[in-house]
């Protein structure tokens, strides 16, 4: 008899590990303790039509230090679910507002 031998191959995809998503958006509130709302936008050129179309979302990030204000452009990090809604943390601030917090402005009298 002959003897039959099977071999099996197996080919295992190595996804980079530790490697995390970062996207670079506006600061819309940081009304929350610790948490700022990061407003992304993309920018696709639709399929059919060609015209660029400009894709909002917004994502809850987590801000350890309140570092961020309003009108900032920060970027965000994908980390492990800090709570209901936030999935990110801030990584660093882009570029800083030249817009003054409304609590520090003083009527002129």
């Amino acid at each position: 008899m002959a003897e039959t031998t099977t071999t099996t191959t197996t080919t295992t995809t190595t996804k980079a590990q530790g490697r995390r998503k970062e996207v670079v958006g506006e600061v819309l509130a940081n009304r929350m303790q610790k948490t700022i709302v990061v407003q992304v936008t993309r920018k696709k050129a639709h399929p059919f039509y060609g015209r660029v179309v400009a894709r909002n979302k917004k994502f809850y990030a987590h801000d350890e230090k309140n570092e961020a204000h309003v009108g900032d452009v920060v970027r965000i990090e994908e980390t492990r679910p800090l709570s209901k809604l936030k999935r990110w943390k801030l990584k660093d601030i882009v570029r800083k507002s030249a817009l003054v917090p409304e609590a520090i402005v003083e009527p002129v009298v």
